[in-house]
């Protein structure tokens, strides 16, 4: 009836049941919060940030790091740091690093970590021990760091950075779910560098590839080949496996346009015809095809990629068509 009176017990299950209730709601908040790209923290020790200016605040022996507070990503994919004052050794370090990256080490030392080390102008992919990578930089120097966002789903991608905008080189990296996050490491007194998370970086002209409409202005080095427009003809003596015909670009190739195609419209009694990479060269040899390597290297710096077509030994006529990745 209406005096008969409640258990504790049921009254006590109730408020487990809204507060459990509680929980669920305030955990689906969190995760549409998340969801939604709110503002996440971002993390430095060591370093006193004023802005969007970083000065090193250790004892010349312990390392500063700063870390934002998100990724790269297709909409945000590049980040500049320049540098204000190079201190006492210029030991800083501007790369990308995992969410959670341990402060107390310069970008690049540990896994899932790359960054490219002003100081020396060396590489640190991951590892302790860098790798000669670019030049050294200085006071007044632009430090840029992007990636190529196409292969991220795929669980890698490709990270180039740039001094003064222009290229310097790039490597391959794993990516873990998380993503890769900007990061500056410091390690002597009087470090500062402003960093601009903002950052965008377009090829200059000079770096711009060979199209469609290629010329003879567009090759560096010319053996035994004539140009007519987007045509090359072979106009060796074809009368050894020595004659050979050679044409190398004069721009190389870049993480920005790293294809070439060619379309051979005669392609002589045998059709042979090579094409490929190579360093650039001050000369041209006979032999030359034969000793040069044929391995690309597209994260060191002091390989400079560049077209390289070779015809021997009969006459023959290709056409060149080379896509620029937009």
């Amino acid at each position: 009836g209406p005096n008969i009176r409640r258990p504790e017990t049921t009254i006590w299950m109730d408020d487990i049941n809204v507060l459990h209730h509680r929980c669920l709601l305030n955990l689906r908040r969190r995760i549409r919060d998340i969801g939604d790209g709110r503002p996440a923290q971002e993390r430095y020790m060591r370093l006193q940030k004023d802005g969007d200016t970083l000065s090193y605040q250790g004892n010349s022996e312990e390392v500063g790091c700063y870390v934002a507070g998100h990724p790269l990503s297709k909409g945000n994919c590049y980040f500049e740091v320049t540098i204000v004052d190079t201190g006492v050794r210029g030991t800083i370090a501007v790369g990308l690093v995992p969410k959670f990256y341990r402060l107390d080490h310069q970008p690049g030392w540990l896994p899932y970590s790359v960054a490219y080390h002003a100081d020396n102008g060396k590489l640190y992919n991951g590892n302790p021990v860098g790798q000669q990578f670019g030049p050294k930089c200085a006071r007044g120097d632009r430090i840029g760091c992007g990636i190529h966002s196409e292969n991220i789903e795929a669980g890698f991608t490709t990270v180039f950075f740039t001094k003064n905008g222009k290229e310097v080189g790039s490597v391959e990296v794993p990516v873990l779910a998380e993503g890769l996050f900007p990061a500056v490491g410091m390690h002597s007194m009087g470090e500062e560098v402003k960093v601009d998370l903002q950052a965008e970086w377009f090829l200059e002209e000079d770096d711009s590839m060979m199209m469609v409409d290629s010329h003879e202005d567009d090759w560096g080095r010319l053996y035994d080949v004539r140009v007519s427009g987007t045509l090359l003809e072979y106009v060796g003596k074809g009368k050894s496996i020595m004659d050979v015909g050679l044409a190398q670009a004069r721009q190389p190739l870049t993480t920005r346009c790293h294809y070439y195609e060619v379309e051979i419209v005669d392609a002589g009694e045998k059709c042979y015809i090579a094409l490929g990479l190579a360093r650039r060269v001050s000369f041209l040899r006979k032999e030359w095809l034969w000793t040069t390597s044929h391995t690309p290297t597209l994260n060191r710096a002091e390989s400079f990629l560049s077209f390289v077509f070779a015809v021997w030994p009969l006459p023959l006529f290709f056409h060149i068509v080379v896509y620029q990745e937009v």
